[in-house]
C-alpha cells in the first residue's frame, strides 16, 4: 500500500489536530466497517468558517483526511464553499488514497457536513 508524501505528511504532522476552544460546531462520524472515527471542531462567523480543529482514529488516510480538511477550511472558507467539498477534492488534494482507503475522504466530508448541519 503505497502513500503519497502529501498525505504521509499529513499523518506525520497533523495540522489542527486537537479540540478547538469556542467552537460553535462539532460532530463526530465513523466508519461502522472498519471503526475509523473522526471528530471535527468548527467555528463558524458570519457565514465563513474561521477555525477548525479535528481528532481521528483509524487508519493512515483517515487521519490525513482528517489534517488536510482541518487545515483547508480554516483559511476563512465560507460555508457555502466549505458544503461544495467532495471526497474526489479530498483525495486529489492529498495526491490520491489508495482504493482500500477510499473510506478516508468520505468520513471526512460526512462529518463535515454534520458538523456544518449543527450551526
Amino acid at each position: 500500500m503505497l502513500y503519497s508524501a502529501l498525505l504521509l505528511d499529513h499523518f506525520h504532522h497533523p495540522r489542527h489536530a486537537d479540540e478547538l476552544a469556542n467552537s460553535n460546531a462539532v460532530a463526530e462520524a465513523s466508519n461502522p466497517v472498519c471503526g475509523d472515527v473522526m471528530k471535527l471542531w468548527l467555528r463558524v462567523e458570519h457565514g465563513r468558517v474561521t477555525a477548525a480543529s479535528f481528532k481521528a482514529a483509524g487508519c493512515v488516510p483517515v487521519v490525513a483526511c482528517g489534517s488536510w480538511l482541518a487545515d483547508w477550511i480554516s483559511a476563512g472558507r465560507t460555508v457555502e464553499e466549505t458544503l461544495a467539498l467532495t471526497p474526489q477534492h479530498v483525495e486529489t488534494a492529498l495526491d490520491g488514497v489508495p482504493e482500500a482507503s477510499k473510506h478516508a475522504p468520505q468520513l471526512a466530508i460526512e462529518v463535515l457536513r454534520k458538523a456544518l448541519e449543527s450551526v
